[in-house]
């Protein structure tokens, strides 16, 4: 596996925001790098999240299900409320 690489920069943040940062990395015994790192792939990776579901609604709106298609939907819920009684 490859080794990651790392590039350094420099960003603004006001006075109570680096506060708040100082506080929350230091309760979880994270340097300042590893909260910031923690915090941006939470970040991107609701965006992906967000984005792949726009995706996949814009796809049934742009082919939706055919009624057979919902009918199979059905049989297979009606499937699992029955295996979640027993």
């Amino acid at each position: 596996m490859t080794k990651p690489r790392f590039a350094k920069i420099a960003i603004s943040l006001p006075v109570e925001t680096l506060a708040e940062i100082e506080r929350l990395r230091e309760e979880r015994d994270q340097t300042r790098s590893a909260f910031i790192l923690e915090a941006v792939e939470e970040v991107l990776r609701a965006e992906r999240g967000r984005v792949d579901v726009e995706r996949h609604i814009r796809g049934y709106e742009e082919f939706p299900e055919t009624e057979e298609e919902w009918e199979w939907g059905q049989v297979g819920l009606e499937m699992l409320a029955d295996d979640s009684r027993r």
